[in-house]
Formats: structure tokens, C-alpha cells, sequence
């Protein structure tokens, strides 16, 4: 089901956790939030507007990185109902499209809950403090014309790692809605 994110809710303390990676290396959100911020994405890998963005998003994250904003992204689909976003396959289509940053489990889906997320992509950046400054877009671009895209999330995480606060006006990202597991007796 198609899905588009909230209004950022500026100034909304996102909650710390902890989730590993599909190698079980543990990532603690709050380790990785530094003096210019920090953006959490929640991605899957069978989204096709995830897969429609996803060399974008590496060269985005990368020049996110090289400038010392910190990049984290959690997978909260249920991959027993949808076994293309399991850990294994989490790993190779991570290191297929280039992504740099740690893509992370969250196996009982508490920290999409938690957070808030509603579709993949969504983008939370955050400033030093941990305070939500962004929800929006990765770009303006639509899956068949990327040429020209407007980084509108790049630009975002720059003033947000230089002022400590993201952009008035915001775009909604747009996505497929996160698989949440079924109560199961």
C-alpha cells in the first residue's frame, strides 16, 4: 500500500536503540549521533521505491558520510510475510547499490513502531541533540528522471549539521507501508 510520510514533527526526541546488523554487529543509534547529526532511514529491499532509489540514495549518504554526517538505516518489514527483505538478502542488495551505511534488523519491530515510521523509504534527520528536524523526501526526482533532481534531503542534513535545524518547508517521502507482523497465537 502506497504511503506518505507525516509533517516533520520539529523538535520530537527520537528514542536510542540498539539493532545489529545482519552479521549481528550491534549498532547503538546514539553512538553514531554526532556534532552534525545523524539521518535514520527506514529501507527494505523489495520496495520498489526503495529499489527505484537506492544508487541515489548511495550517492547521497556518501556525501552525507565524507562530510561526518552520521547515516544509520533499520529494516522493520516482517520478513517471514516477505522473505526478499530477510537478513540475507539485506547484505547483498546493501552491497549491490552501494549503500556505505550500517543497514540494521529490527526483528521485533519495536524501534519502527517506536520512531513512527510508516513506509520505505522514510528519512528522520536529526540534529546533535537528537531532535527530529526532517521527514521528507530523498528528492524531487521521479523513478524514470533523476537527471536534474533537486537533493533535497542532502541539503536538509547540511543545515541541520550546520545550524541544528532542518528547513521550514518539507516534502513527504512516499513509499510502500512497512510490513507489520500479524498478531501470531
Amino acid at each position: 500500500m502506497l504511503r506518505d510520510t507525516p509533517l516533520c514533527a520539529f523538535g520530537w526526541k527520537a528514542p536510542d536503540f540498539t539493532l545489529r546488523d545482519p552479521e549481528g554487529r550491534p549498532y547503538t543509534m546514539s553512538d553514531h549521533l554526532g556534532e552534525k547529526g545523524l539521518l535514520v532511514a527506514f529501507l527494505c529491499n523489495h520496495c520498489p521505491y526503495v529499489q527505484a532509489v537506492a544508487d541515489r540514495l548511495a550517492e547521497d549518504t556518501g556525501t552525507l558520510l565524507d562530510e561526518g554526517i552520521g547515516v544509520l538505516a533499520v529494516m522493520s518489514n516482517d520478513y517471514h510475510a516477505v522473505p526478499m527483505d530477510h537478513p540475507a538478502y539485506m547484505q547483498r542488495f546493501a552491497r549491490e547499490v552501494g549503500w556505505r551505511f550500517p543497514y540494521l534488523v529490527d526483528e521485533d519491530q519495536s524501534v519502527g513502531q517506536a520512531w513512527g515510521a510508516v513506509c520505505t523509504p522514510d528519512f528522520f534527520g536529526l540534529n546533535a541533540a537528537g531532535a527530529l528536524q526532517y521527514r521528507g523526501r530523498l528528492d524531487n526526482a521521479r523513478f524514470d528522471a533523476p537527471a536534474g533532481r533537486n537533493r533535497e534531503l542532502v541539503a536538509a542534513m547540511r543545515q541541520i549539521a550546520r545550524t541544528g535545524e532542518g528547513p521550514q518547508e518539507q516534502l513527504s517521502s512516499m513509499g510502500c507501508s512497512i510490513k507489520w507482523r500479524s498478531a501470531r497465537g
